[in-house]
C-alpha cells in the first residue's frame, strides 16, 4: 500500500508547514503536539497562509476549505497509530528527536514508516534506537517548506529500498523535486549553507560590514533571493546554532565553530522573524484566523483495509 495518512510530530514553523504541503497534496494529516496553545497557533497561522493565498488569486476557496479539512490536530500520541508515514518535526536536539521515536515505535503499526525532518543529525544513529531501522530514513523539508521545491532525502545505513521508493514517490507527490544526501553531518544544504550564514555573523561581529550592507551584496550582487543574514532570521538563529554545534562537534573541525555573536543572540532569546527581533526588528502578527479547523482527538482518519 501507498502512503494515505501522514503524521507529523511537531507544530512548530517547520511542522505546520509540512502539514500545510502535506494535506495540500490531498493526503490525510495528523499534527500533533503535546501543547494545545501550538497545535491552535499552527491551525491559526496555516489558515492565514491559505487566505492569502485565495486573496491572491493562487487558491480557491474550494481549495482551501479542501485542503483546512484534510488536517486533524491531537495532543494524543497514540492518535497516530494509524499513520503510513510519521514526520518528526521537533526541535533540533538529538535527546528530543530520539524520545519521539522511542515512544511512537511503541505506539504505531510495524509497517509504518518514519522520517525525520532533522537538517543535520544522523539518520542511521536516529534509526538504531528503533525497532524499525529499515523504515527509517530522512526526509529533509527545507524553510519555508510551502514555498521551496526540492526536499532532501537520506537514506540510513539500514534503509531499505522500499522504504526509500516509497519515501521517494510520497515527495513527488507533493509536487517537490528528490535530491539525495549521503548520511552525512548536515546532509549537502546545511552542510554548505550554514557556515556561510555563520561567517555573515563573524563579518557583523568583526565589524566588516552591518547586517543590510552583507544582505545587499548577495542579494543584489550574488543573486541570491535573500542575503545569509535576512535568511538567518528566517530559519531561526535558535536553529542556525543548533545546527552549527552538531557540525562543530561531529567534524571536530574549527571551521565550523559557531559565530561567538550568533550564541549571544540567541542566549538574548533574539532567534529571528518568530520572535520579532534577530539581524533585523519584525512586526509580529496580530491577525487571527477564524476558520474553524477539523480537531482532534475524535474522529480521526481510519486506514482502509485490505
Amino acid at each position: 500500500m501507498g502512503i494515505n495518512i501522514v503524521g507529523i510530530v511537531g507544530a512548530g514553523q517547520m511542522g505546520r508547514g509540512i502539514a500545510q504541503v502535506v494535506s495540500s497534496a490531498g493526503l490525510h494529516t495528523l499534527l500533533h503536539d503535546l501543547d494545545y496553545k501550538v497545535l491552535e497557533e499552527a491551525s491559526n497561522k496555516i489558515g492565514q497562509r491559505l487566505d492569502h493565498a485565495v486573496q491572491q488569486g493562487k487558491l480557491t476557496e474550494w481549495v482551501k476549505e479542501k485542503t483546512l479539512k484534510n488536517i486533524k490536530i491531537s495532543t494524543r500520541p497514540e492518535d497516530l497509530s494509524v499513520c503510513d508515514l510519521l514526520i518528526e518535526s521537533v526541535p533540533e536536539k538529538e535527546e528530543f528527536k530520539i524520545e519521539v521515536f522511542e515512544m511512537f515505535d511503541e505506539i504505531c503499526e510495524d509497517e509504518t514508516i518514519f522520517a525525520s525532518n532533522t537538517s543535520s543529525l544522523s539518520i542511521t544513529r536516529l534509526a538504531s534506537v528503533t525497532e524499525r531501522p529499515d523504515r527509517f530514513i530522512g526526509i529533509h523539508f527545507l524553510n519555508p517548506a510551502t514555498t521551496t521545491k526540492v526536499v532532501e532525502i537520506i537514506r540510513g545505513i539500514p534503509t531499505s529500498d522500499a522504504t526509500f521508493q516509497k519515501s521517494k514517490d510520497f515527495v513527488e507527490r507533493l509536487g517537490k523535486k528528490v535530491v539525495l544526501s549521503k548520511d552525512s553531518p548536515g546532509f549537502i544544504v546545511n552542510r554548505i549553507l550554514l557556515p556561510m550564514i555563520n561567517e555573515a555573523i563573524f563579518a557583523v561581529m568583526e565589524g566588516v560590514g552591518t547586517a543590510e550592507q552583507i544582505d545587499t551584496i548577495f542579494s543584489s550582487g550574488c543573486g541570491h533571493p535573500m542575503g545569509p543574514l535576512a535568511l538567518a532570521d528566517l530559519i531561526g538563529l535558535d536553529v542556525c546554532l543548533d545546527v552549527m554545534e552538531i557540525l562543530y562537534t561531529e567534524f571536530c573541525d574549527s571551521k565550523y565553530r559557531p559565530a561567538p555573536l550568533l550564541r549571544k543572540y540567541v542566549e538574548a532569546g533574539f532567534f529571528g522573524r518568530k520572535t520579532g527581533q534577530g539581524f533585523y526588528t519584525y512586526k509580529k502578527e496580530s491577525q487571527t484566523f477564524e476558520h474553524e479547523i477539523v480537531q482532534g482527538p475524535l474522529p480521526l482518519f481510519k486506514k482502509p483495509r485490505g
